[in-house]
C-alpha cells in the first residue's frame, strides 16, 4: 500500500484505469500515512474520512461500470481550513470559529468533488490567513517536512506541508500576499496563485477581498495545471469572478504542456526583476535565480533584467489595503450570529461588552494587530492619507507591470528572500516576518498569476523557490514556462530527507 504514496495524478489514474488498485485502497494508503506522520507535521486541523470514503466508493462504482474517470478521480486532496466543506469545521485556525460547521460548500470544493477527488482533511493555517509561518494558528504549529524545527511558511502551511510530506497529492490554499507561493518555496513544491477572478472565492472566508485568491499546490507543475483546470472558471455566486475567461471552452491547462521544454519557451522574453535579486535577498538564492535564468536562456528564451520601480512600496501598500479590508471583513465576528460568544464578565444587557469579550478572547494577537491597523487606516481624518493613498500607489505598481509586459512574456524572481526559518525565530519581530512576503505581494496588488517552483537547495539543504509571474490571464504561459524548467531540471523530484515510509 505504501507504494501508492508519493505518486502523481497521472500515475494513480493509470493504476485505477488498469484496475490494479481501487480508489478505496488509494485512500487507505494515504490515511495510514497521515496517521503515521501527522503527529510530527501537524498539517491537519481535522480529517474528513467519512466524506472521502463516500467519494472513493463513487469512483470505484464508475470503474466497475467501465465509465470514463473525471480529472481527479481517486486523488487525495487536502483543503485549507478557510475554504468551506459542507458539514465539516471551517475554523480558519481561530478560536472564534472553533466550533463552526460549514452549512454549505465552497465552489472550488464542489468542483473537486465533481472531478472525483477524495477529501483527506482540512489543513492548519495562520489564523484567518494572517501570517507567513503557520505559527499564528490558535491550535497548533505546523512543521516543515524538510526540517521539523523549521516553519513550512504561511499562511497555507498545513496544505503545503501535507503535499510535501506525501499525505495528499494535491491541496488547496489561498493567496492574499503570497500565502500559496511562499510556503511552496519553503517546502519544495509547486504552488500557484491564479489571475485574480479566475477561481471563484465563493465559500472562502474573506481576509482581504480585493487580494484573496484560491489556488492549487502539488509536487509538480503538471499536477498543478490539472488541478487549476478543475477549479478555474466563472462563478455567478462570486461578484469578482471573471466572466467567461475561457470563451466557453473549459480550461485544460495541462493540455498546453509538452515534454519538449524548448517548444514551450523558445522565443519567449523572460525578465528578471532586478529589485528582487539584490540587497536583502540571500546570496545563494540570488545565485539560484540567476542559474534558472541561464536554463531559460539555454532553452531559447531571451533573458533581460527589468525594473519595477514602485515595487519598493508594495509592502506598506499591502499592509494598509489588506488590513483595512480585514477590519471590515472581520467585523462580522461579534458573537451574535455564529462562532464564539463570550459573555463571562459582561452585564446581562451589555451587548457592547459581549462584543468586546468575544473578540478579545476569540482573536489571536496577529489578527488583533491587523484589525487595529486597518481600523486606524479607515478612520475619519486618516482615510485619504492612508487607505486612499495606498490604492493610488497600488495603481502605480500595476502600471509598472503593464509597462514591463509590453516587452516581456514572463518575469522571474526569488519567491522568498530566505529559505525556511526556525520555528519561533521571527514571532517577536512582526516586521521581519512581514518581509518574508516582499517578493510575492506585488502580484497580489496587481491581480497577476504567479507560481513558485523548486529551484535548488540552499542553506542547510533547504528548498529555494523560483517565482514566475505572468500578465493578466496568462496563467497558461506561466504554467508552460514552469513546466519547461521542471523538464530541464530535477529539483522538483528531490525529496525531503526526514520522514520514514510507512511499514
Amino acid at each position: 500500500m505504501t507504494e501508492l504514496v508519493g505518486r502523481s495524478i497521472s500515475e494513480l489514474k493509470k493504476l485505477l484505469a488498469e484496475k490494479s488498485v481501487s480508489a478505496r485502497e488509494i485512500l487507505a494508503a494515504h490515511l495510514k500515512y497521515v496517521q503515521a506522520h501527522d503527529s510530527d507535521i501537524k498539517a491537519f486541523t481535522c480529517l474528513t474520512e467519512e466524506r472521502a470514503q463516500k467519494q472513493a466508493a463513487r469512483v470505484d462504482e464508475l470503474i466497475a461500470r467501465g465509465e470514463a474517470l473525471p480529472a481527479l478521480a481517486g486523488i487525495p486532496v487536502a483543503v485549507k481550513d478557510n475554504i468551506c466543506v459542507a458539514d465539516y469545521p471551517t475554523t480558519c485556525s481561530s478560536r472564534i470559529l472553533e466550533n463552526f460547521i460549514a452549512p454549505y460548500e465552497a465552489t472550488v470544493a464542489q468542483k473537486l468533488d465533481q472531478a472525483g477527488a477524495l477529501f483527506i482533511g482540512k489543513t492548519n493555517m495562520d489564523e484567518f490567513a494572517m501570517g507567513s509561518s503557520t505559527e499564528n494558528s490558535a491550535f497548533k504549529k505546523t512543521a516543515n517536512p524538510w526540517d521539523l524545527s523549521r516553519v513550512p511558511g504561511g499562511s497555507s502551511g498545513g496544505s503545503t506541508a501535507a503535499v510535501a510530506a506525501g499525505m495528499a497529492v494535491l491541496a488547496l490554499g489561498s493567496d492574499t500576499g503570497g500565502s500559496i507561493r511562499q510556503p511552496a518555496a519553503f517546502c519544495g513544491v509547486s504552488g500557484m496563485k491564479p489571475t485574480y477572478g479566475m477561481v471563484s472565492r465563493f465559500g472562502l472566508v474573506a481576509y482581504a477581498s480585493s487580494l484573496d485568491q484560491i489556488g492549487p499546490l502539488a509536487r509538480s507543475v503538471e499536477d498543478t495545471a490539472i488541478a487549476l483546470s478543475v477549479i478555474a472558471g466563472h462563478d455567478k455566486k462570486d461578484s469578482t469572478s471573471i466572466p467567461d475567461p475561457f470563451k466557453n471552452q473549459g480550461p485544460r491547462f495541462e493540455m498546453a504542456l509538452s515534454d519538449n521544454p524548448e517548444k514551450l519557451v523558445k522565443g519567449l522574453r523572460v525578465g528578471v526583476i532586478s529589485e528582487l535579486v539584490g540587497e536583502g535577498i540571500e546570496p545563494e538564492i540570488v545565485s539560484a535565480i540567476r542559474a534558472a535564468a541561464a536554463v531559460f536562456e539555454k532553452l531559447g528564451a531571451k533573458v533581460t533584467d527589468i525594473s519595477l520601480p514602485n515595487s519598493k512600496y508594495a509592502l506598506p501598500v499591502y499592509y494598509l489595503i489588506a488590513t483595512a479590508e480585514a477590519s471590515a471583513n472581520l467585523a462580522r465576528y461579534d458573537g451574535v450570529k455564529y462562532g464564539l460568544r463570550e459573555t463571562e464578565g459582561a452585564a446581562k444587557d451589555s451587548i457592547l461588552q459581549m462584543y468586546k469579550s468575544t473578540r478579545s478572547k476569540g482573536f489571536g494577537a496577529e489578527v488583533k494587530r491587523r484589525i487595529m491597523l486597518g481600523t486606524y487606516a479607515l478612520s475619519s481624518g486618516y482615510y485619504d492619507a492612508y487607505y486612499k493613498k495606498a490604492q493610488q500607489v497600488r495603481r502605480l505598481i500595476k502600471n509598472d507591470f503593464d509597462n514591463v509586459f509590453q516587452n516581456c512574456d514572463v518575469l522571474i524572481s526569488p519567491t522568498s528572500p530566505t529559505v525556511a526559518f526556525k520555528i519561533a525565530e521571527k514571532t517577536d519581530d512582526p516586521l521581519s516576518m512581514y518581509l518574508s512576503d516582499i517578493a510575492t505581494i506585488p502580484a497580489n496588488l496587481a491581480g497577476l498569476p504567479g507560481i513558485s517552483i523548486p529551484a535548488g537547495l540552499g542553506k542547510d539543504k533547504l528548498p529555494i523557490g523560483l517565482q514566475i509571474l505572468g500578465n493578466t490571464l496568462s496563467d497558461e504561459v506561466v504554467l508552460k514556462v514552469a513546466h519547461a524548467f521542471q523538464q530541464s531540471t530535477d529539483f522538483h523530484n528531490r525529496q525531503f530527507p526526514g520522514l520514514a515510509t510507512v511499514g
